[in-house]
């Protein structure tokens, strides 16, 4: 056996499923052996595999038993010479395991080898060559000098951003995405630590490697796409504190004890400096638009109360609370209302927004009519307060659309135009697949993988691609994998990295179309419509309903409890949901090994299934029981599960 390739997967079927086709493919001249260890997913990953991929050894674990342990179970049933820890969220090219294990044969000498890696939209990933994080590395990288100073050897380092990416070098750091090892080597410096959890094992090897006389290299003769983001989600407070805490373990284990508590004193450091960052910069980004309109309507009724104290009564005629407590509350209302109503969902729409500020208004005003008259200070200020609200809003809203057009552009928002790579018949039906998602998109045409296209049908072949796109004006490609190599994919991609276009891929036979639109971001999925129920309108209101009827219960709790079955669980169940661990309604389990997954939600206290006779259903029913919730979701059949099954609201 010549390689073995360890994949761990953890919840990301649709990127798995890509990654494995493309390994498929670049192991046809090779004897390999392919290893999927599973972390425990939830979203039918196993069952695609059982389903679609039998020759995969399959290791699935009952618990998230983290990277090092997984690839571990997999390198010590392995039989290839070189051993290949590959990402999930990968895309090789055909001839990359060719390429890659000639290197090693020829240089007896390699330990490891990594390669050059892009992201979904074609750029360099810098991880692709590493050097080592000492102290002095790792104080550049926390405080941003390496970026500022990328060709400079003093300040370049971690990423050896000064040496070229298109050359072979010899390195510090493999990237664990794609780590190409001997199995003698592992033999000899001992396989992954498992004292780390997810991040810094990659490191440790890399310097273990070295350490036992062996080479790192970057070779740059083979490039792979790493959907960056999707097996671990890099801007997350977790993510911070994970990988710094990652460094520390390193540094203890590999540095002097003096040399240790530098390291140590600056990753700490860096911890709380890259969470600040993270937090500030999560709040801002999700809450500065909401913040722009508190302040905005605070400063309205700042100049709106003196002018109808001056028109109707006497400058003076409101109590300080007035402004200082009540109108804060009013306009927090107001945004509560606009944001349930989807009034911050983009692109913008005027009716969701006056949707949500008049349904605000009217819950202040019946709240207002059931305060004790020493609480009320004027109707006539929440419905003046309303209207200029909605002015403020909208005014707000005009002026971004001029200052920011992109995201906040007015009117009807255009569909991306779109060009399909592939021939006639698996483009129609990725055609066929984008309309069952939803997507609204514009198809300006197909683009022949043939060098002389003979239909019409055809903007024209692959190899005038640069062209149909300049003059086409075209912003997203989709690339058909059942009619187009990897190595094309991703040969176009780097050549056409002067555009700011989006790519997707569309495995053969699937229901999924994979990219990724930045370094930075999660992977786009455009997916069969059986995602409603992770709609972003849904998830709010899901939780809105989850929440209401938990106060609701709690109000009426000594009246209800006498209704339940189990009435001691009732009360904990309530918590459960509004801590937000649970809620109301949720998937029935199901105990299939070909259960082939649905979009990931919270457990329910109540089950997609309790509505039926419990002695009627096997696998298959609850399949689709739970394929029709999640695929037509909508908020009454929470309500109606929730009305049918009331006396099981106690239940575990």
């Amino acid at each position: 056996m010549k390689l073995t390739v360890v994949i761990v997967n953890y919840n990301v079927k649709h990127f798995l499923e890509q990654c494995l086709y493309a390994v498929e493919k670049a192991i046809e001249t090779i004897p390999a052996e392919v290893y999927v260890v599973d972390n425990n997913s939830v979203d039918g990953s196993n069952g695609m595999l059982i389903h679609k991929f039998p020759w995969v050894k399959l290791i699935a674990n009952k618990k998230n038993v983290g990277f090092s342990t997984a690839n571990n179970q997999a390198i010590r049933e392995s039989k290839g010479e070189y051993v290949l820890l590959l990402n999930p969220d990968t895309v090789v090219e055909e001839n990359t395991f060719t390429k890659v294990i000639q290197f090693m044969d020829e240089h007896p000498d390699a330990g490891g080898l990594g390669v050059k890696m892009i992201d979904g939209k074609g750029k360099f990933l810098p991880e692709s060559k590493r050097g080592l994080p000492t102290p002095w590395v790792a104080f550049h990288k926390i405080f941003g000098l390496s970026s500022l100073f990328k060709k400079s050897k003093i300040f370049g380092k971690y990423h050896l951003s000064y040496l070229s990416n298109d050359e072979i070098h010899e390195i510090d750091v493999l990237a664990g995405a794609f780590m190409l090892m001997r199995k003698e080597t592992l033999d000899k410096v001992g396989l992954l630590d498992e004292d780390y959890f997810m991040y810094g094992e990659d490191i440790d090897l890399s310097y273990r490697i070295t350490k036992g006389g062996y080479k790192n290299y970057y070779y740059p003769n083979t490039t792979i796409i790493h959907y960056k983001g999707e097996s671990t989600k890099k801007g997350s407070l977790n993510y911070v504190r994970m990988f710094y805490n990652a460094m520390i373990i390193f540094a203890r284990k590999h540095f002097s004890k003096q040399y240790a508590g530098v390291f140590s004193f600056f990753i700490h450091l860096a911890i709380y400096f890259r969470a600040a960052i993270a937090t500030g910069h999560r709040v801002l980004s999700t809450a500065w638009l909401p913040l722009l309109d508190f302040i905005a309507v605070f400063i309205g009724f700042y100049f709106l109360l003196p002018y109808w104290e001056s028109v109707r009564y006497e400058v003076g005629y409101y109590p300080n609370t007035l402004l200082l407590y009540a109108v804060p509350a009013y306009i927090l209302i107001w945004l509560i209302g606009m944001y349930y109503s989807g009034g911050y969902e983009k692109p913008i729409k005027f009716l969701k927004m006056y949707r949500g500020l008049l349904s605000g208004t009217v819950f202040i005003l019946v709240v207002y009519s059931l305060l004790p008259n020493s609480a009320r200070f004027s109707r006539a200020i929440i419905l003046l307060g309303s209207a200029m609200s909605i002015i403020v809003v909208t005014l707000n809203r005009i002026i971004l659309h001029f200052l920011v057009k992109k995201d906040f552009a007015l009117g009807t928002q255009k569909p991306k135009r779109v060009a399909i790579v592939g021939l006639k018949k698996e483009g129609e039906r990725v055609n066929s697949l984008l309309q069952q998602t939803g997507i609204i998109t514009n198809i300006v045409g197909y683009i022949s993988t043939k060098q002389q296209p003979r239909s019409e049908r055809y903007m024209g072949s692959i190899h005038q691609i640069l062209e149909i796109v300049r003059i086409n004006k075209i912003e997203e490609l989709i690339f058909c994998s059942e009619d187009v190599s990897s190595k094309v994919v991703i040969q176009t991609m780097l050549n056409l990295s002067e555009f700011n276009l989006e790519y997707k891929i569309a495995p053969p036979a699937s229901v999924s179309i994979i990219g990724s639109n930045s370094i930075d971001t999660a992977g786009d999925l455009y997916v069969l419509n059986v995602n409603a129920i992770t709609r972003e309108k849904n998830k709010r209101n899901k939780r809105l309903f989850d929440v209401a009827l938990s106060v609701l219960f709690l109000i009426a709790y000594i009246f209800i409890i006498w209704m339940i079955e189990k009435r001691s669980g009732f009360l904990k169940n309530i918590v459960k949901v509004l801590s937000k661990k649970y809620s109301w309604v949720g998937y029935q389990t199901v105990n299939s090994e070909l259960y082939l997954g649905l979009p990931v939600i919270q457990k329910g206290i109540l089950k997609t299934t309790d509505i039926l006779n419990a002695e009627g259903y096997n696998n298959e029913t609850i399949d689709r029981s739970n394929m029709l919730y999640a695929r037509d979701y909508n908020i009454g059949k929470d309500f109606e599960i929730v009305l049918k099954a009331f006396q099981k609201l106690g239940q575990n």
